[in-house]
């Protein structure tokens, strides 16, 4: 039969791995030997599970309740299943088990509920389904038996994760709310004590195996700068929304924006960062919600991006859809997008090593008193900027020429389908603001305006664009944008060429420029 035949008879979600990729291999002959050995397996497993678990719930408890404890935790009488296991390409002197696991089963579990006020609830986990891949790293490879010095394991993948939840002698839903926020804290307490990066090591031949141990590989520097078009949660006014972002859904790694209120085009311009453990399998996600005051928040799409593909020091500047999948038809649906500033800093020591400073070119004549000055302060501005954001309340100031160059296919708004356009330039912090003259009867108008703007924190601010119709009665909004300084510290000059928001159509052209202040010394030279 083809894979198509297997598919039609057994439904595509029960064929085991191993049939639908063929790098798998089928491992019966471990499934039964894991049903021989099981109740002795499910004595060591249930208790390090508890040990692992149970600091964790803790740590993940919310508000409301003052303690989570287990009562009773035994995985059941039913054996995990293998469906399949492979080889995963891996660095020399390592081997990389994955298996495919499959479990539908009757665990005793039973948590004692400590809640702030009121008696203790014991709610019992009940019908269990899971399914996921679970890895193994033997490593370091060595000549004596068993020739691997250590295993170390974790969950690579959750797939499936259900089960449900019974206050023993009553219904969990006699207590409105309580099940929902369980089901949560257990689920986010298994993927941040089990789920890769995290891992459990054990040692086979003594040694030292610290190397082996999670650790911080890189610090991910992101800037949430704005969205745009988001999906309208409110039947009055609009969303009032804020992004929450996570490489690891730890509590204290969950950042949060700040709430803008009715506007489905947000700016935020918020900066964080982020601990990465494992560049190649670790993702940064992103969710935005609609802020509901005293009820909970919905959430209005989400999206992530991959770290594999991030180079050390380079910056990347891009807009990302976001979605909402339906739960029914598994279909997803864009609802907005995210523009994002990322910048990943290696911690990698190959990698700092190699990396140099810039020097300056060779010349044969010294320096005078004043031009060691200016090149100290120089030197000191080409290197990285957005590096001193390492620093809290780090401060960058300076000044900001920025020429307004053109526009191009500007919305036509006269009886005539022409404009008569205009630019407004407003630092968002200082609220400066610069105005060009207006260009008449042309939609793809030029300007060649050059404009200063003093900047007290450069990191933080925003150049704020909008686009205008003049009119003897009316000023009609064409269009708008926003831009970060970060690429303009970074490059110290560069032309954007900008889509106009909030408009039919159009773009902007602007070039950008970054002067440091003059030092002290000079300033009354």
């Amino acid at each position: 039969m083809s894979l198509i035949d297997v598919k039609r008879i057994f439904g595509k979600n029960t064929v085991p791995n191993w049939i639908i990729f063929p790098r798998w291999e089928k491992v019966s002959w471990l499934n039964q030997e894991l049903k021989r050995i099981w109740p002795y397996v499910d004595q060591a497993a249930s208790l390090l599970l508890k040990t692992i678990l149970e600091p964790t719930l803790e740590q993940y408890k919310p508000a409301s309740i003052s303690a989570l404890k287990f009562e009773k935790f035994t995985l059941g009488t039913v054996a995990p299943h293998f469906a399949g296991i492979r080889f995963v390409k891996a660095s020399k002197g390592e081997i990389i088990l994955e298996l495919s696991l499959q479990w539908d089963g009757n665990p005793n579990v039973v948590l004692t509920v400590e809640p702030i006020a009121g008696v203790s609830l014991p709610v019992q986990v009940k019908d269990a389904a899971f399914t996921g891949k679970f890895r193994l790293m033997f490593k370091p490879l060595v000549d004596e038996i068993p020739g691997f010095g250590a295993v170390v394991y974790s969950l690579q993948e959750i797939e499936k994760f259900d089960f449900r939840l019974k206050i023993v002698g009553s219904e969990v839903t006699s207590f409105p709310g309580l099940d929902g926020v369980l089901e949560d804290t257990i689920k986010a307490a298994v993927e941040d004590s089990m789920l890769w990066p995290c891992r459990k090591i054990i040692p086979i031949i003594p040694g030292d195996y610290s190397d082996l141990e999670l650790r911080v590989v890189g610090i991910l520097e992101v800037k949430v700068v704005q969205a745009k078009e988001l999906k309208n949660k409110d039947l009055l006014g609009k969303s009032d929304p804020f992004a929450k972002l996570y490489i690891r859904k730890v509590a204290d790694r969950v950042k949060k924006t700040k709430t803008i209120n009715n506007d489905t085009d947000p700016i935020w311009n918020e900066h964080f960062k982020f601990e990465v453990e494992d560049l190649a399998s670790q993702r940064l996600i992103i969710e935005v919600y609609d802020d509901e005051g005293l009820q909970l928040p919905q959430l209005i799409g989400s999206t992530s991006r991959e770290l594999k593909d991030l180079k050390p020091e380079a910056y990347e500047d891009l807009w990302i859809p976001i979605y909402k999948e339906s739960k029914k038809t598994q279909a997803r649906t864009v609802r907005g997008e995210v523009h994002l500033e990322l910048i990943y800093h290696s911690l990698d020591e190959d990698f700092l090593v190699n990396q140099s400073l810039p020097s300056m070119a060779p010349t044969s004549m010294p320096l005078t008193s004043v031009e060691k000055i200016i090149t100290s302060n120089m030197n000191s501005v080409k290197q990285s900027p957005y590096k001193s954001l390492m620093r809290e309340g780090a401060v960058i100031r300076g000044i900001l020429q920025v020429t307004v160059l053109r526009g191009e296919n500007l919305t036509a708004t006269d009886f005539n389908q022409q404009c008569d356009a205009y630019v407004v330039l407003r630092m968002k912090k200082s609220d400066a603001r610069k105005i060009t003259k207006v260009i008449p009867k042309n939609l793809n108008p030029e300007w060649n305006q050059h404009f200063d703007f003093m900047v007290e924190d450069a990191l933080h601010d925003m150049l704020l664009v909008d686009i205008f119709d003049h009119d003897t009665f009316t000023e009609k909004r064409l269009g708008k944008c926003a831009l970060t300084l970060t690429r303009v510290l970074r490059e110290g000059d560069y032309e954007a060429s900008v889509q106009l928001l909030g408009g039919q159509s159009g773009q902007i052209f602007l070039r950008l420029k970054w002067l440091p202040p003059l030092p002290p010394d000079l300033q009354y030279l």
